[in-house]
């Protein structure tokens, strides 16, 4: 039995505790993906609603009780934030699901659930901001303290949308910081529903505050004078801007951009296990994940095997409606985003590419679906190769010794994850040390935990979310030296 589609009341905006349309009366339509039909419409902010929400947050860190109230009390109000992700997780999967397009069996399972254990675990980790004491050769008595950074500028994008704001909202809370979160223009249902979790837990007014709207709005907050940080996770195209922007007013930023993974399967792999590893790490999500695996490096006495498996397993992979509790690929969050993967395909034919399963649009619904796709014979510079296609696609590569693995693995612009297959400890030991990613993952692929952190090198980015690394990226250092003499 396929499950309900919800009711969209229009959004508006939340600034200072209390919801409110936009100064400028702009409204902007969310589309369903899976039917391409508009089911609701979310206040479109301006730069005036930008700068009442950023002058609630500072007035609320400069003025309010957030940043000054005990570890101990912060902790109670993200555990009980984590409880009521918990409580209203059906409400939440169906809201993620309809806004994204993706299966609401997964909504439940995965995004619900990593969100409610992202608030747990930094309830927890809230009560651990400590400095430390030093000893210096002066009569004096030396500590360090780690205080919150002040007003951050959260920006989130379309493809994981109650994730990706929690793991920068819970950290930037937990800290003592207050908050303006600008989610993408086309997936803001999620960050609206949880406003109201997080009022309801007792965050109190101004710490959170979220405007919806497109990319002037995200400018805006970027260059606002009275954010002390920014948080973004998006492209490497606009996360180059971000830097900049931030750069140029010497703010801290974190930048979470592209990745174009690569999955190695080794001679000695397990197969079985190997192949549907391969399979959820290109189709999860529909491809829209930017720790995704894109391109299977498999060794060359496996080649024509993995790609027989994968021509008879992938079209078996359920396509269809994300409230069909049956499906696995949902459509692509939307028209752009499934033209954009029909370029890449299209370059990769001309490039010489065989498409040896999907290649094509399903028609269905009149919603946004792309075959889950897979491609062999290309060099390793076609372009299909070597950028990040964000959607249900996998280019197949081998290679013949580790070395030749490890070089086609990092030959991308790319940093963001990597993932390897085999039995051989010393060698998966040995590889990983190699790989030029910020994580990891060997014998499976995806396994993601709050307390684990994630995050980029070379195009992919730089600072960490997750794990206690976050923490440090919403605090600041200071130093304390009292005389003694």
């Amino acid at each position: 039995m396929s499950v309900q589609r919800p009711h969209i009341e229009p959004g508006r905006l939340f600034i200072a505790g209390e919801w409110r349309e936009a100064e400028a009366g702009g409204r902007r339509e969310v589309v369903d993906p899976s039917t391409g039909k508009v089911v609701a419409t979310v206040a479109e902010a301006d730069q005036a609603d930008l700068d009442a929400a950023v002058a609630a947050a500072r007035e609320a860190f400069d003025e309010g009780p957030w940043s000054r109230t005990p570890a101990r009390e912060r902790s109670r109000v993200l555990h009980r934030v984590g409880e009521l992700v918990r409580e209203r997780a059906d409400e939440i999967a169906a809201v993620e699901s309809l806004d994204v397009g993706k299966p609401v069996t997964l909504c439940r399972a995965v995004d619900v659930e990593t969100a409610a254990e992202t608030y747990e675990y930094y309830s927890a980790l809230a009560q651990s901001l400590d400095g430390v004491t030093r000893q210096i050769p002066i009569p004096a008595h030396a500590y360090t303290r780690r205080d919150p950074v002040g007003v951050c500028g959260l920006i989130t994008p379309f493809n994981f949308p109650l994730i990706l704001s929690s793991s920068k909202l819970a950290p930037a809370l937990a800290a003592g910081n207050t908050v303006v979160h600008k989610p993408a223009e086309d997936t803001s249902l999620s960050a609206l529903l949880m406003a109201d979790i997080l009022t309801d837990a007792g965050v109190p007014a101004g710490v959170v505050n979220v405007v919806t709207g497109g990319a002037a709005v995200g400018g805006a907050l970027l260059r606002h004078h009275s954010v002390d940080k920014i948080a973004f996770t998006g492209s490497t195209r606009i996360g180059r801007v971000v830097a900049g922007t931030a750069g140029q007013q010497l703010k801290p930023v974190t930048v979470e951009l592209g990745g174009n993974a690569p999955h190695i399967l080794f001679e000695d792999a397990d197969m079985e296990k190997a192949v549907g590893a391969v399979i959820k790490g290109f189709v999860y999500n529909t491809g829209q994940f930017c720790m995704g695996a894109p391109r299977l490096l498999v060794h060359s006495s496996l080649h024509d095997t993995v790609v027989g498996i994968l021509t008879q397993a992938v079209p078996g992979v359920p396509v269809g409606d994300p409230f069909d509790p049956a499906t696995v690929v949902g459509p692509m969050a939307g028209e752009r985003h499934l033209e954009n993967v029909e370029r890449y395909v299209e370059l990769a034919r001309k490039d010489g590419g065989q498409v040896v399963v999907g290649g094509e649009r399903l028609e269905l619904g009149g919603g946004y679906y792309y075959r889950p796709t897979v491609i062999t014979g290309l060099d390793n510079d076609a372009r299909t190769v070597q950028e990040e296609v964000f959607g249900p696609v996998l280019t197949v590569q081998s290679f013949d010794t580790e070395d030749e693995a490890v070089a086609l693995a990092n030959s991308t612009a790319y940093g963001l994850a990597a993932g390897l297959h085999t039995a051989d400890l010393a060698r998966a030991h040995r590889v990983a040390a190699r790989l030029e990613a910020g994580i990891v993952w060997v014998n499976d692929w995806a396994m993601l935990d709050p307390s684990m952190p994630f995050g980029g090198v070379k195009q992919s980015g730089y600072g960490r979310e997750s794990g206690p690394e976050a923490l440090q990226e919403y605090t600041k250092t200071k130093s304390v030296v009292i005389s003694l003499a």
